[in-house]
């Protein structure tokens, strides 16, 4: 667990500037869940609590109540209470209002330089362990080379994934880009699919575009995993 040996006042810290991050984004909307931290160690005050899939010390954060999918939209006051007092992840609900194309290092990067190329780039998100979150707005579906391709997940209905400052294994969740760069909004599901299909074609930022019509256009209908 990244702060194990940290000392009592630094994890206090921690806490609150979560809670606070928590806060600010429920308060703009966003279906915010407190979730599990996970921990190799066996100290009882590390050990995570159940969660919805009923496993303790689950390699990734789940939501902290079974039944977090009625949980959606709490008031602020409510997030707020859940974030008080105790160590917990900070997840989101996607579905609703925002969608997470997940995708290893590699592909990451070649996909965040071509969205910087069209001068409105997506909120992003790094885990420790080298994975890459691009959040979108909602969609009902997905290009079927992204649904294909073994390095991509989508997490849309019935999914969730970490947002920073979350621990996670020997690091943080952090944000790559921020979403206030782009004032808070957050980019069409289709524009940011675009962009990571022609980079799973190789596409660099100086290089031509690629021909993403020349893939299979079919989307694939909307079955997101049921774990972050």
């Amino acid at each position: 667990m990244v702060d194990m040996e940290w000392p009592d006042a630094l994890r206090g810290s921690f806490r609150i500037e979560l809670r606070a991050e928590a806060i600010s984004l429920a308060e703009r909307g966003w279906p915010i869940l407190p979730g599990t931290v996970p921990t190799s160690g066996t100290d009882a005050e590390d050990v995570t609590a159940v969660g919805a899939a009923g496993a303790v010390n689950s390699p990734r954060p789940e939501p902290l109540h079974a039944d977090w999918s009625e949980r959606l939209g709490a008031h602020p006051r409510q997030i707020a209470a859940w974030f008080t007092g105790k160590q917990c992840s900070l997840l989101v609900a996607t579905g609703t209002m925002v969608d997470a194309i997940e995708v290893g290092d590699e592909l990451g990067r070649r996909a965040a330089s071509l969205l910087r190329g069209t001068g409105h780039p997506a909120p992003i998100v790094a885990m420790p362990n080298g994975r890459w979150l691009f959040l979108t707005t909602s969609a009902g579906t997905v290009h079927r080379a992204l649904a294909d391709h073994a390095d991509v997940t989508w997490h849309g209905e019935g999914s969730y994934v970490p947002l920073p400052p979350t621990p996670y294994g020997q690091g943080v969740v952090h944000w790559r880009v921020k979403p206030a760069i782009w004032g808070w909004r957050l980019p069409s599901a289709s524009s940011v699919h675009e962009v990571l299909v022609r980079a799973l074609l190789g596409e660099h930022a100086d290089t031509p575009a690629a021909a993403v019509a020349d893939l299979n256009p079919l989307d694939q209908p909307a079955t997101a995993p049921s774990v972050a």
